[in-house]
């Protein structure tokens, strides 16, 4: 199988938990005319710079993977500092990627672009149909509009950029900080750390009760892959594995992995976040794509990237 689309190809944010995916994903495509710059070479929020960039490289498709990301500290901390960049980001690299002649793009959103309390799984059109929810309110709106900048493009100029809604990503190259950081990396640094201690018991946010659908960021490369090559629609498209676990399990699935043997003390002082997130995934099982890394498979590959290169691992100083 190759990835046949003219011209080379754009990762923005290829450092990233994404971006490193869908690199590795081309080049097991054989893709030897990826496009990456660094943050010194090329500074995403600035217009002029990310005009001249497109206009001297003129990529043939571009993945969008650049984002400021967070989990639910750093969105309540700095939500002007999330929206503010998100959406410099987005619109700097969608309007000058046009600019530039390109005709195929695909932009990596979230979902927590959904409301909070919306019907579960999630439809893709369940967009915009309720209140967000508060504690990353911030980062929704920004992603929100890069979706619909997508969408407002593909009609009017007839590009093909599309947006893809994954559910929680983990895998190779995550941010193990743990103010920065989402809950599944967050737990491995925990449980880590504790094994490492000897420390008799770890405490997690909240209740343990909430629901939560993870994928391994590589299912997610091959599926934004399958989609650029298959999906010419305006609308947003999930991605997911359609299945899901309250975070306690996680929690119990992570330390099993770890091999930590003490006790979980969950602190119902923090904020729980939405009660579940589980992402309707017929749309693209429809068109023949699901994915091949199980959680608890994931959960251990991800666990021995991260012992294998903690001293380089995003967020960690340990």
């Amino acid at each position: 199988m190759a990835f046949d689309v003219p011209g080379p190809i754009f990762v923005a944010g290829h450092r990233g938990l994404v971006g490193s995916a869908v690199i590795r994903r081309l080049s097991s495509l054989g893709r030897e005319d990826v496009i990456t710059a660094d943050r010194s070479e090329l500074d995403l929020t600035d217009q002029a710079a990310v005009r001249s960039f497109m206009r001297r490289v003129r990529p043939g498709c571009v993945f969008l993977c650049a984002a400021k990301v967070g989990g639910i500290m750093a969105n309540a901390k700095y939500p002007a500092d999330f929206i503010g960049e998100n959406l410099a980001i987005e619109v700097n690299v969608i309007r000058e990627a046009f600019g530039a002649g390109v005709g195929l793009l695909l932009f990596l959103g979230s979902s927590c672009i959904y409301p909070k309390l919306c019907p579960q799984p999630i439809r893709e059109d369940y967009l915009l149909s309720g209140p967000l929810e508060a504690t990353n309110e911030a980062y929704a709106v920004a992603k929100i509009a890069g979706l619909k900048m997508c969408e407002a493009y593909s009609r009017q100029y007839g590009v093909s950029y599309i947006s893809v809604m994954p559910s929680n990503l983990y895998g190779p190259g995550d941010n193990f900080h743990l103010e920065t950081s989402h809950v599944l990396p967050a737990m491995i640094r925990k449980f880590h750390e504790a094994k490492a201690r000897g420390a008799e018991q770890v405490v997690l946010w909240g209740t343990g009760s909430p629901r939560r659908e993870f994928l391994h960021v590589d299912d997610l490369a091959c599926a934004s892959v399958f989609l650029l090559e298959n999906y010419r629609g305006y609308e947003p498209i999930n991605v997911g594995t359609g299945t899901d676990v309250t975070i306690a399990e996680l929690a119990d699935m992570v330390r099993n992995v770890v091999g930590f043997r003490g006790r979980v003390v969950w602190d119902s002082s923090k904020p729980d976040g939405t009660p579940r997130k589980l992402l309707d995934v017929s749309k693209i099982r429809s068109m023949g794509w699901s994915p091949s890394i199980g959680l608890e498979e994931g959960i251990r590959s991800t666990y021995r990237w991260f012992l294998d290169n903690w001293r380089d691992a995003r967020g960690y100083a340990g």
